[in-house]
């Protein structure tokens, strides 16, 4: 394996995964392998996604999304999962400038 971080997938990297255990809520999603918990989104980027962030979101009655059922943002290949969908971030960002 190479040493240099360019050469690396964002999997083979510290920075894509990062467990917070002293945190008061860690997990804080239910979780069967909290071995595998990632923490580096802790507020999803995806949320501004809706419907399309690909999670398992839920909508309250008051029109609320609800994601404590999701997963996405928190496994070990979560980092790739996240930084695949920022095209329909950005594209948002630039409808909002």
């Amino acid at each position: 394996m190479s040493d240099n971080v360019f050469d690396k997938k964002p999997s083979e990297c510290r920075y894509s995964f990062v467990q917070h255990k002293e945190c008061e809520f860690f997990p804080c999603h239910e979780t069967a392998h909290p071995e595998d918990f990632n923490c580096l989104f802790c507020y999803c980027p995806l949320y501004a996604l809706g419907s399309k962030c690909g999670g398992n979101c839920q909508w309250l009655e008051n029109g609320v999304k609800d994601c404590s059922a999701c997963m996405a943002p928190h496994g070990r290949g979560s980092y790739e999962y996240i930084m695949s969908k920022f095209p329909q971030l950005s594209a948002i960002a630039r409808r909002n400038r």
